[in-house]
């Protein structure tokens, strides 16, 4: 079996590829042709941690893929200068079940979930979206803005973190990867939103991150920091008005707060969603319906975006000569 370290899995899955790869999942699996159970999770209480088990199994024909991924979330590795986030990702082959591959998972997670963004941004956001707004600047910062900068012509990128200093890191690593457009920290929440038509929230905050009156017209939304019923990123009122797309009804509805929290304030019911990204790919239902119109991508995440990128990983280390062979 091969085994993938986090760079190698960098260098065989370039952001444009898996961007491809994650919609081509979402379209799976909201055609019934994708196998994902709701995700197991144990907690570990005293360091306000969580550990997810996510397996997967995509049937379209062409791309058919097997998988698991593990990851945890440990909020206070930041403390440590450690990465809040750890997973792994092992491949089988889905004629055999034989084990193929191991890849690190941490940055294929980032990656799969800028993908995501990517994929939501590329079917529901203005065409003529020039303005990022980013909430938080941990690891899944740098893919969200990478993400939205290749399917839309962003010329400015608002950082929106409590911390200066780790948002001037962040502006460095974009830097480096290599988005030269205009970086700037934002002074206020209200000042970034008054230019923003995208935003990108990527914290593990508890509570809504602006005001609903503070959006423009005709902005899109990204949520993917949410991952528990106890979390919202984005005000209750905003999803009321908004026209909202998720990654999985089912997954959506058992664990993204910010849907959870509007609904049991009596705003929303589960009429509200407008559908799937699957089914907006597909083209079965319309991302927007109107150049005002708000529009919100709300993601928890989902193991056959794991394992569509880990396969596309896969094949591209092989013909790049990457990885390690080993013999169980």
């Amino acid at each position: 079996m091969r085994v993938l370290t986090g760079d190698e899995v960098r260098r065989a899955a370039p952001m444009a590829a898996a961007i491809d790869a994650v919609e081509a999942a979402f379209v799976s699996l909201s055609a019934g042709q994708a196998d994902v159970p709701l995700r197991a999770h144990i907690e570990t209480p005293e360091r306000a941690a969580i550990s997810f088990f996510m397996p997967a199994r995509i049937a379209a024909a062409g791309s058919a893929a097997l998988g698991l991924k593990v990851v945890s979330v440990f909020p206070e590795n930041i403390g440590r200068g450690e990465p809040s986030i750890y997973a792994l990702v092992t491949v089988l082959d889905p004629e055999t079940g034989r084990p193929v591959a191991v890849l690190d998972g941490t940055y294929l997670t980032a990656l799969r979930t800028g993908a995501a963004s990517g994929v939501a941004t590329r079917h529901m956001a203005r065409p003529d979206a020039r303005v990022l707004a980013l909430f938080g600047a941990g690891a899944q910062a740098l893919p969200q803005a990478l993400a939205v900068c290749a399917v839309r012509p962003i010329e400015r990128i608002w950082l929106v973190n409590r911390s200066r200093d780790r948002a001037q890191l962040l502006a460095a690593r974009m830097r480096h990867e290599g988005l030269t457009l205009d970086l700037r920290i934002a002074p206020t929440v209200e000042q970034a939103l008054a230019e923003a038509d995208v935003i990108c929230t990527a914290t593990s905050s508890p509570a809504p991150l602006f005001d609903d009156a503070a959006l423009r017209p005709g902005t899109h939304i990204n949520g993917i920091g949410s991952y528990k019923p106890t979390m919202a990123e984005v005000p209750a009122a905003t999803v009321a008005r908004a026209r909202v797309v998720v990654d999985q009804r089912r997954a959506a509805w058992a664990e993204a707060g910010d849907l959870l929290q509007a609904r049991d304030a009596g705003l929303i019911d589960e009429g509200h969603l407008a559908g799937e990204i699957g089914e907006v790919a597909a083209g079965r239902v319309a991302g927007r319906t109107d150049p005002a119109e708000i529009t919100f991508f709300k993601s928890v995440g989902n193991a056959a975006q794991d394992i569509a990128v880990a396969a596309l990983a896969l094949a591209r280390s092989a013909v790049l000569g990457l990885g390690v062979e080993v013999a169980l």
